[in-house]
């Protein structure tokens, strides 16, 4: 929201400059009545946070921007037309109709059509911007949320990944929306990342979705997948009467706490034995997705919690969704898409000025070793 609304001032300032001027920047008018000369850069408090705008200045009369003389009302206006159009989406009449409202006279369409356009431009630029070859580690999941679709509410999927560079940094990488979690679906949404720039993965890490395990198998030949511990012991759990739930939950943690795959493994042969004949079902939901829980050992030189659940996109998606209970029902999977992109956006550029999310020297020393064995 901070970011769109910066961004649509200094449009809105563009417009109202060049009118100020006469011509455009550094074009040939004869209705000209002065000069650009540089730009000054002006701090706005909004209630979206403080704004650092970079305002056009005038040789001749001086230029002041509709926000400083009219900044309450302009400010409410632009915040609520920068929120519509996150939900459902803004027309030229708005626009044009806006501007007027806070003294921007002579408007163009062509020039309302530009920012109408630009507003779903940012998010569209995001979506598709090309990524980097490699990211070691990508966390893949999905969100739902009710959208107005042919004149009656369905659910609908919305596809995350987020993975961690080189440099062990960040980055929300995919944003897809889907009507259905299948496996067609997430081979497109990998083939996608392909399209996009992405060459190698070391590994995936995701829920159990049949789908996406088909995906990683089928796209990335030679990429591992981790089964996240959480889910896995949820789906463990659900097979264990209410009574019992805690004490056995406390008994499978202990599984993806030790130093290596063996004593992992080693326990987890002890706690079937213990409770096999009493959970049948809960015992064998174990021994058949163990070995797909305990990948991340193969990169001892991570920190294991980093590697073994979703928990940091399920902390991202639980906040979308904090956000997104407010509108209730999308009226449109363009405003869902919209309105989600923003927010992410938002936390990539927070984890780009954080400190790394997995130290940069022990993925150094994990593609060294990669190397070494490669080499023998």
């Amino acid at each position: 929201m901070k970011a769109m609304l910066e961004w649509l001032l200094g449009e809105l300032m563009k417009i109202e400059s060049e009118a100020k001027v006469g011509a455009g920047r550094g074009k040939h008018s004869g209705a000209r009545k002065t000069y650009f000369s540089g730009y000054r850069v002006r701090r706005l408090d909004s209630r979206v946070g403080t704004l650092y705008l970079v305002v056009p200045k005038v040789r001749k009369g001086g230029y002041v921007p509709f926000f400083v003389t009219e900044r309450k009302r302009s400010e409410a206006a632009l915040i609520s037309l920068v929120q519509e159009a996150f939900i459902n989406g803004v027309s030229t009449r708005k626009i044009e109709r806006l501007a007027k409202s806070l003294g921007i006279e002579g408007i163009s369409a062509s020039e309302v059509s530009e920012i109408t356009k630009g507003l779903d431009g940012r998010v569209e630029e995001f979506r598709t911007r090309q990524l980097k070859a490699e990211y070691p580690f990508i966390w893949v999941d999905a969100i739902y949320e009710k959208v107005r679709a042919g004149g009656k509410v369905v659910s609908m999927a919305m596809m995350i990944a987020y993975g961690v560079d080189k440099d062990g940094q960040r980055e929300i990488l995919a944003v897809e929306p889907m009507w259905e979690e299948t496996e067609d679906s997430w081979r497109e949404f990998m083939r996608k990342l392909k399209r996009r720039g992405v060459r190698r993965v070391k590994m995936f890490i995701s829920d159990a979705h049949a789908g996406i395990q088909a995906a990683v198998r089928k796209e990335w030949v030679g990429s591992s997948w981790q089964r996240c511990k959480v889910h896995f012991m949820r789906n463990i759990l659900v097979r264990v009467p209410h009574r019992d739930k805690a004490r056995v939950a406390e008994k499978l943690k202990q599984i993806w706490l030790q130093p290596d795959k063996r004593s992992a493994e080693k326990l987890a042969a002890l706690i079937i034995e213990e409770y096999e004949s009493r959970y049948p079902e809960a015992m064998r939901c174990l021994e058949e997705g163990l070995e797909d829980s305990l990948q991340f050992y193969f990169f001892p030189e991570i920190d294991k919690c980093r590697l073994s659940s979703t928990n940091g996109l399920e902390r991202t998606n639980r906040e979308i969704r904090r956000r997104s209970r407010v509108v209730g029902v999308f009226p449109s999977v363009e405003s869902y898409l919209r309105l989600i992109t923003s927010y992410l956006i938002e936390y990539s550029e927070d984890w780009a000025n954080e400190y790394a999310y997995i130290r940069a020297d022990k993925l150094g020393q994990l593609l060294e070793s990669e190397q070494a064995q490669a080499a023998s």
